[in-house]
C-alpha cells in the first residue's frame, strides 16, 4: 500500500516535496527529477526554490524530464509545457535549462518520439522522484481511464472534457487547444524511484479514495501507484475526505521515525 500523509494545506504538502526533493540534491548533485505541470504542483516547486536558496544548493548537475507535451503546439507558444516547465521550475530552481528535457510534440518525428523519450530517461539512470497529480476520474499525466497500466511513453488523443477543462489557457478557445499529446505512460511512470502524488480538494476525494483504496485497474490510473514499492500520496483533509482508513494514515505517519523521510 502507497503512504498517504494528511496535511492541513498545500503549504505543508509543499514544503514536505520540497525537504525531500533538498535532501536528496544534497547527497546526490546529479538527481533526476520527474516534472509535472499544472497547478497542483505549483505550491511544491515554490517551496523547493525557497529551499535550494536557503541552502545554497548547487543545482547546476540536476537533471529533469517533464511529463508531456501538447503533439504539434511550437514549443515556443507560451503554452507549450515547455514553455510552462521553463517558467515554473527551471527558471525559479536555477537549473540548467540543457539538463531539462520534455517530450519532443513535432508532428515530422512524433512517431518515434516516445520511444526516444523512454531511453533517454534510462540512459540518465532514470528518475529519482517523480511529483504527479491526479485528475477527477483517476488520471495521471494525459493517461486517461482505459489507459494500460504497462504503457510506455507515446501519442495519445486528449478527450474532449480535458481540451474544454485545458481551453482556459487558450483564451477559452477550445478550437486552439491541441487534440493529442505525447506523455509518459504508466509504465514509465513506474520506474521512477519515488512517485510522490499530491492532491487537494474536496472535488479530488473520489479519486484519491479510488487510487488509494480501490482495486488496481486501468479505468483509475493513480491505482497502478498501488504497486509501486515507494509512492507517497500528500492530500488535504477535503482530498482524504472519504479515505475509510484515514485515521490509521495519520496514525502511522505520526509515528514514523523522523530519518525515514517520506
Amino acid at each position: 500500500m502507497a503512504e498517504v500523509i494528511i496535511v492541513k494545506n498545500q503549504d505543508e504538502a509543499g514544503a514536505l516535496y520540497a525537504k525531500s526533493v533538498a535532501d536528496l540534491i544534497e547527497r546526490k548533485p546529479f538527481a533526476v527529477l520527474g516534472l509535472a505541470t499544472g497547478s497542483t504542483p505549483l505550491v511544491a516547486y515554490e517551496h523547493l526554490a525557497l529551499e535550494v536558496r536557503d541552502r545554497g544548493l548547487d543545482v547546476s548537475h540536476v537533471r529533469g524530464f517533464a511529463l508531456d507535451e501538447y503533439a504539434g503546439l511550437p514549443v515556443e507558444h507560451p503554452e507549450s509545457y515547455r514553455s510552462v516547465i521553463t517558467r515554473t521550475v527551471v527558471e525559479p530552481l536555477g537549473l540548467d535549462p540543457k539538463h531539462v528535457h520534455v517530450p519532443n510534440g513535432a508532428l515530422e518525428t512524433i512517431a518515434t518520439a516516445g520511444a526516444d523519450y523512454d531511453r533517454a530517461i534510462e540512459e540518465a539512470g532514470g528518475i529519482d522522484v517523480q511529483i504527479l497529480g491526479v485528475g477527477t476520474d483517476g488520471h495521471i499525466g494525459f493517461n486517461e481511464p482505459g489507459s494500460s497500466l504497462a504503457s510506455g511513453t507515446r501519442i495519445k488523443t486528449l478527450t474532449q472534457q480535458t481540451r474544454v477543462d485545458n481551453a482556459r489557457f487558450f483564451d477559452g478557445d477550445m478550437n486552439q487547444v491541441p487534440t493529442h499529446c505525447i506523455t509518459q505512460g504508466i509504465g514509465t511512470i513506474m520506474k521512477a524511484r519515488h512517485l510522490v502524488l499530491l492532491a487537494f480538494g474536496e472535488n479530488k476525494a473520489d479519486a484519491v479514495a479510488a487510487s488509494v483504496e480501490g482495486g488496481v485497474s486501468a479505468m483509475c490510473p493513480a491505482s497502478a501507484l498501488q504497486l509501486h514499492p515507494h509512492a507517497t500520496f500528500i492530500v488535504d483533509e477535503a482530498a482524504a475526505s472519504k479515505l475509510k482508513l484515514a485515521d490509521y494514515y495519520r496514525w502511522v505517519y505520526e509515528n514514523k521515525p523522523a530519518w525515514q523521510g517520506i
